[in-house]
């Protein structure tokens, strides 16, 4: 364990955001989909995965898309870049396919232990991600969580805008882990949230509920694409023993 430590330190040492890439120097496919097959293995929320990758490799495409992120150097000069979504509209999906995942983990629903992770997905999870008529539901959820709030602690964020909230910290740890294993694969990146969110839902033709969570480049950095030697706080100034 102490040898992965150093190497998992070296790995989070070296990503750096680069916002220059050398674009003679093309990324190989293959790094970018080892990486992303990491990024799934993430955790999330409830393990809905409410996630989908788009990977923009087209030299067309990459410039369409440099420009919708405002023409930042970091897009433009991009060996690849992926794009990552949060996709709350499709818990039922989602949902389905966990319960699927029961059925072949249990057999039974009387086997020990389904009865609680069956109750979870089959009526919690569509009470919490079904956003239909939301004004009204979210108006019961606040008297239910204020009444059961009341005598004991109780998750309070259960309303229709937090759900977004939830799938998109999930997508953002996936975007962690990618960029992680892109600096394990000796190459590097960028995570960008300056970009026009109505062109690329329409570039990448997404529906009205999806969101963007960011767009990371990739490629290989070149030395001026570092403008300045990196600057953290102090670990006292962040960190606090309760």
């Amino acid at each position: 364990m102490e040898n992965n430590s150093e190497i998992f330190n070296q790995i989070v040492e070296k990503r750096k955001s680069y916002r220059v890439f050398d674009s003679k120097n093309k990324i190989p496919d293959e790094v970018v989909k080892r990486s992303l097959e990491r990024a799934i293995l993430s955790p999330n929320s409830s393990n809905m995965q409410l996630w989908e990758f788009y990977i923009v490799k087209k030299e067309e495409d990459i410039k369409t898309l440099g420009s919708i992120c405002m023409n930042q150097s970091g897009a433009k000069t991009a060996s690849q870049m992926v794009v990552f979504v949060c996709r709350p509209d499709k818990w039922k999906h989602r949902q389905q396919a966990m319960v699927k995942n029961l059925d072949n983990t249990f057999k039974s629903k009387d086997a020990p232990g389904a009865k609680g992770a069956y109750q979870y997905y089959e009526q919690l999870i569509p009470m919490m991600y079904n956003t239909s008529f939301a004004f009204a539901k979210d108006a019961l959820k606040k008297v239910f969580v204020a009444y059961k709030g009341l005598k004991k602690p109780f998750v309070r964020d259960v309303m229709s805008k937090n759900i977004t909230i939830v799938a998109n910290k999930s997508v953002a740890l996936a975007a962690q882990t990618f960029m992680l294993s892109i600096s394990a694969e000796g190459y590097d990146s960028l995570p960008m949230e300056g970009f026009d969110s109505k062109r690329l839902k329409q570039f990448l033709n997404l529906p009205k509920k999806a969101s963007i969570c960011m767009v990371v480049s990739v490629g290989e950095g070149k030395p001026e694409g570092l403008y300045g030697p990196r600057f953290r706080l102090p670990y006292n100034d962040v960190v606090f023993e309760v």
